[in-house]
C-alpha cells in the first residue's frame, strides 16, 4: 500500500487520515442541524420556551474554534434546520400546484442571515465579554431581516419563542429586541461556562465569573421585572365579543370565496345574538369581526342590520374597495345607528399575498401574478379607533411580527389592542399559534389586553401579562365573549420606542468593528520579527 510522507511519519496510511478528517466535520453539521431543530421546537404551539437558550448554547459551542467560512456554513445549517420546519405552513398555503420551491427559497434566504451571524460571531469572539458581543450580533441581524428580502420577513425572531417564561417580562422594558438579547445571551454565556469547565477540568475558577454572570443575569432580570407587570383596569373595562365565522380549509382555493367568509361571519353572529337574548352570553359593548371577513364597497345592508340588532358598535374586518378602484385591507368602525365610519388600513402588507414584489421574478414561479392586483397600504393613521367609549388600538394579522404597528396603536392612545386576522389560507398547522405568541409578547410589551379575532382560529383573549384567558380551536365556528381591562399607563418600552433596537444595532456594529481591529492587530503582531513587538514591526 502506498503511504504518504505525512502518513509514513505517523505510521497511519493517508487514506485512513482522510476518513478521520471528515468525520468530525460531519458530526458538527449533524449537531448544528439538531440544534436548529431544537430552536424551532421552542416556538408555539409548544410551551418549551426554555429550549431556545439551550439551543443557542449548543450553537455557540459548535462555532468555537471554527474558521470564518466554517462559521458561516454552520450558521446557515442552523438557520435551515430552524426555518424549514417553522415555515412549513407556507406549503399548506401554496399546495401541490406550486411545489416546495417558494417555501424552501424563503427559508434559504432567511438562513443566510444566520450564516452571516455565525461569521460575525467569530469576528467578535476574541473581544472581552465575547458572549455579550455575540448575542448583540445575532439579535442585531433581526433588524435588516425586517427590511429585506421582499420588504422584510421578521417571522421567527428570537423573542417570538418567549410568549411565557422568565424572559417575557423584559418586553415591557425593551420590547422584542431586549427579550431576544436576553435569550441569546443566556445561551452564549452558558456555552462559555461549559467550554471553560471542559478546558480546565476544575469545578470553579475566577475566569468563570463573567460567563456565569452573563448566563444568570438575563433570567434574573426578567424575574425581577415580573412584579411590575400590571393587569388591572385603569379606565374601566369593556365586554368584547369576537366572532369566528370559520372558512373551508382549501388553501389557495379560498381565493374568490369572500362571500363564504361573509356568510359564515353573519351566521355565527346570529348564533351569538341568540345566546345574548337568551341570557347565555352577556351583551357585548364591542363586536369584532376578523380580517377581510367581508368585501365592502360603500354600505352593506346585511352587516348594517346585524350590528343594529346587537345595538352595539363593531369593528369589522373588511376588504374595502375605494372609489378610485383601489383595494385596502381595513378595520372599519360600524355604528349601530350611523353605519360605517372611521377605519384603520393595514400598512405592512404580506408579500405575494397582498402585493407582489419583483413581479418579473415572481412570474417564474406562479401563474397567478398577472391576475393579482396589489392592495394599497395604509399610512398608519387611525391606529387607535374611537369606539364604544374607548380608544381601541388596531394592527392587522401580519403586522403582529413588526414592532411599529402595535407601538403606534398604543402611542395613539389605544387602551385595548385588537388584532383582526385571517389565517384560513395556511391550513391546520402552526402558523396561527405562532402569530398568537406574537400577540402575547405585544400584550406585555405595551401593558395592554389583546384580543385576537381570527376567521378560522385561533381567536383569543390575552391579558396584559401575556396570559391567554380564553381561546378557540382551529377551523371551527365559534364566538368568544369576555371582559377586558382598559389601560392607559405606558411601559418603559413604549417610552423608549425604537431606540432600544437601534441602540443594540449600534453596539453590535461597534463590536464587529472592534473585532476586526483586534484581529488585524493580532495578525500584525504575529507577523512581527522575533525580538520585536508588533508595534515596532508595524513602524
Amino acid at each position: 500500500m502506498a503511504v504518504s510522507v505525512a502518513g509514513a511519519e505517523s505510521g497511519v496510511p493517508h487514506k485512513t487520515k482522510r476518513k478521520r478528517a471528515w468525520k468530525p466535520w460531519l458530526a458538527r453539521v449533524a449537531a448544528t442541524a439538531a440544534t436548529g431543530y431544537g430552536y424551532y421546537l421552542s416556538f408555539a404551539p409548544r410551551p418549551l420556551w426554555w429550549l431556545a437558550p439551550i439551543a443557542f448554547a449548543a450553537f455557540a459551542l459548535v462555532l468555537r474554534g471554527r474558521s470564518f467560512r466554517g462559521a458561516f456554513g454552520y450558521g446557515f445549517v442552523f438557520g435551515m434546520a430552524f426555518f424549514v420546519p417553522l415555515l412549513v405552513w407556507l406549503q399548506d398555503f401554496l399546495g401541490r400546484d406550486f411545489g416546495p420551491l417558494p417555501w424552501l427559497a424563503l427559508s434559504f434566504a432567511l438562513s443566510l442571515y444566520f450564516g452571516l451571524a455565525g461569521f460575525l460571531i467569530r469576528v467578535v469572539s476574541r473581544l472581552p465579554l465575547a458572549p455579550l458581543w455575540g448575542a448583540l450580533v445575532f439579535v442585531a441581524l433581526e433588524t435588516p431581516r425586517a427590511w429585506f428580502p421582499l420588504g422584510g420577513f421578521p417571522w421567527g425572531r428570537v423573542a417570538f419563542s418567549q410568549p411565557e417564561g422568565a424572559f417575557l417580562s423584559l418586553a415591557s422594558v425593551g420590547g422584542a429586541p431586549l427579550v431576544g438579547l436576553a435569550v441569546v445571551l443566556t445561551g452564549f454565556g452558558l456555552a462559555a461556562v461549559v467550554a471553560r469547565l471542559w478546558r480546565t477540568r476544575k469545578a470553579w475558577d475566577r475566569a468563570l465569573v463573567w460567563p456565569a454572570v452573563l448566563t444568570v443575569l438575563p433570567a434574573a432580570a426578567g424575574l425581577a421585572v415580573w412584579p411590575t407587570i400590571g393587569t388591572e383596569a385603569q379606565n374601566g373595562s369593556l365586554t368584547v365579543a369576537s366572532v369566528q365565522g370559520n372558512a373551508p380549509d382549501i388553501g389557495l382555493d379560498l381565493q374568490g370565496q369572500r362571500g363564504v367568509l361573509r356568510a359564515n361571519a353573519l351566521a355565527e353572529s346570529a348564533r351569538l345574538l341568540q345566546k345574548v337574548h337568551s341570557g347565555q352570553a352577556p351583551k357585548p359593548d364591542l363586536l369584532l369581526w376578523p380580517e377581510t371577513s367581508t368585501p365592502l364597497e360603500g354600505d352593506d345592508p346585511g352587516v348594517d342590520q346585524m350590528v343594529s340588532a346587537f345595538g352595539s358598535p363593531a369593528i369589522i374586518g373588511a376588504l374595502v374597495r375605494t372609489p378610485d378602484g383601489a383595494a385596502e385591507n381595513s378595520a372599519v368602525v360600524w355604528d349601530p345607528n350611523t353605519g360605517p365610519g372611521q377605519r384603520y388600513v393595514k400598512k405592512d402588507l404580506v408579500p405575494f399575498g397582498e402585493y407582489v414584489p419583483a413581479r418579473a421574478v415572481a412570474r417564474l414561479v406562479t401563474p397567478f401574478i398577472d391576475d393579482t392586483r396589489d392592495m394599497r397600504p395604509g399610512d398608519g393613521s387611525n391606529a387607535a379607533l374611537s369606539v364604544a367609549g374607548a380608544k381601541v388600538g388596531v394592527f392587522i394579522c401580519y403586522e403582529s411580527a413588526f414592532d411599529g404597528p402595535a407601538r403606534d396603536a398604543t402611542a395613539a392612545g389605544g387602551e385595548l389592542l385588537v388584532v383582526p386576522t385571517n389565517n384560513a389560507w395556511y391550513g391546520p398547522g402552526e402558523m396561527s399559534y405562532q402569530q398568537l405568541a406574537m400577540a402575547r409578547l405585544r400584550a406585555v410589551e405595551h401593558g395592554r389586553a389583546v384580543v385576537v379575532s381570527a376567521v378560522s382560529g385561533v381567536s383569543a383573549f390575552v391579558a396584559p401579562d401575556g396570559t391567554i384567558t380564553s381561546s378557540t380551536g382551529l377551523f371551527t365556528a365559534d364566538a368568544l365573549v369576555g371582559r377586558v381591562p382598559l389601560r392607559t399607563q405606558t411601559t418603559l418600552s413604549d417610552r423608549i420606542g425604537a431606540w432600544t433596537e437601534y441602540g443594540l444595532l449600534a453596539l453590535a456594529i461597534a463590536g464587529v468593528a472592534g473585532g476586526f481591529v483586534l484581529r488585524f492587530r493580532t495578525r500584525r503582531g504575529t507577523a512581527a520579527p522575533t525580538g520585536t513587538t508588533a508595534g515596532e514591526a508595524a513602524g
